[in-house]
């Protein structure tokens, strides 16, 4: 009986070694990489209970402001996006939000069209690690990993982890069990700097043009669970200047959304009427908007939104009213803050800039 109680105390020791070193050494993405964080962020929801969710990679994460829906259409939204995400994990957001909600219209990013195949581990990192465990987020995992990573590292963190010790910042102490503070605003990240366009990348032409078979069956499989469940799809591409978007895939979406029903809007071709300025809108050279381009732009969607799929304005729903008064004062004080820091340093500080000054650190 002796052996038997220290075999189990010294059991307990281990696991709760291993808890709270996985708890130390997972990576917080606050400060740092805060596009970690989005994927989680959406759990922490008050209210599910979005009249649209946008799901896609950077191009929506940092081009569209729900704060800007509601406070010009009373359109309750949510950016369910992260870094380079790719469309089987679009998918798998889109069953997973499903969980907890069902919004009137989803609207997909279509950029991630573009890979056919897992990209890297980084990414699927800040793609997957902030979802919560479900069939979903495993198979996920399983379409996403690439050859050198495996579901064990998922399942338990600590393994791909270990050896953080000489990246460990204060961060890591204070959030291993506090709540850690939103690093977005319903998904969307703010970055009110302004770093203009001074040359755009001439487009290096293709071998193959053609998008391949397995985003095309990933993106049937969202048009099927959205009909199944009574949600209209749109397919969108944001007006970033580049990546490349050519004109071959563009026709390809264009003849999919005909096909399939779909409402498609490629707002390349419309930067003029949104009244983007790609010296004063953007911060990073026409990569993404910042936040005037986002206002601008997210005015601009939302009309069509509105027009095509009757929403209501809600701003008088007291079900959610109270929480987009509290969503729109965190907002604005975020937004004061970033133009008062340009305004005393020239350049933002913190929020995830890597400039000053217009130059590169």
């Amino acid at each position: 009986m002796k052996k038997v109680i220290i075999l189990m105390l010294s059991l307990c020791l281990i696991l709760t070694s291993f808890f709270l070193l996985q708890k130390l050494l997972i990576p917080k993405y606050i400060s740092d990489v805060p596009e970690g964080s989005l994927i989680e962020e959406y759990y922490n929801e008050k209210v599910f209970d979005h009249d649209v969710v946008f799901i896609g990679d950077c191009e929506v994460y940092e081009n569209i402001s729900p704060v800007q829906l509601w406070k010009d259409y009373g359109i309750s939204s949510y950016i369910r996006g992260s870094a380079q995400q790719l469309i089987w994990q679009s998918y798998y957001l889109m069953e997973d939000t499903l969980r907890y909600e069902k919004p009137d219209v989803f609207v997909f990013n279509v950029l991630s069209m573009k890979y056919g195949e897992p990209q890297n581990e980084a990414y699927n990192r800040l793609n997957l690690d902030g979802m919560k465990w479900s069939k979903s987020k495993w198979n996920a995992i399983e379409a996403s990993m690439t050859d050198e990573e495996s579901m064990i590292d998922y399942l338990f963190p600590l393994l791909r982890y270990h050896q953080r010790w000489s990246e460990l910042t204060s961060e890591d102490f204070q959030y291993m069990f506090a709540k850690k503070p939103l690093v977005s605003h319903n998904g969307f990240i703010m970055r009110a700097d302004e770093l203009p366009v001074k040359t755009i990348p001439k487009d290096q032409p293709l071998s193959d043009y053609q998008f391949s078979k397995t985003c095309y069956e990933y993106l049937d499989r969202m048009v099927k669970l959205c009909k199944e469940n009574g949600i209209n799809l749109v397919l969108m591409k944001a007006p970033s200047l580049y990546p490349s978007w050519y004109d071959e895939w563009d026709e390809q979406m264009v003849d999919y959304a005909k096909k399939n029903d779909l409402l498609y809007v490629n707002f390349l071709d419309s930067i003029e009427e949104i009244g983007l300025d790609f010296n004063h809108d953007t911060y990073d050279r026409g990569l993404h908007l910042n936040l005037s381009g986002a206002e601008k732009l997210s005015h601009y969607f939302g009309k069509i939104l509105q027009d095509n799929f009757n929403l209501k304005n809600r701003q008088n729903d007291e079900s959610i009213r109270q929480i987009w008064q509290e969503k729109v004062s965190d907002y604005n004080k975020m937004k004061d803050d970033q133009y008062a820091q340009i305004k005393k340093y020239g350049y933002l500080k913190g929020y995830g800039a890597k400039t000053q000054g217009g130059k590169e650190e």
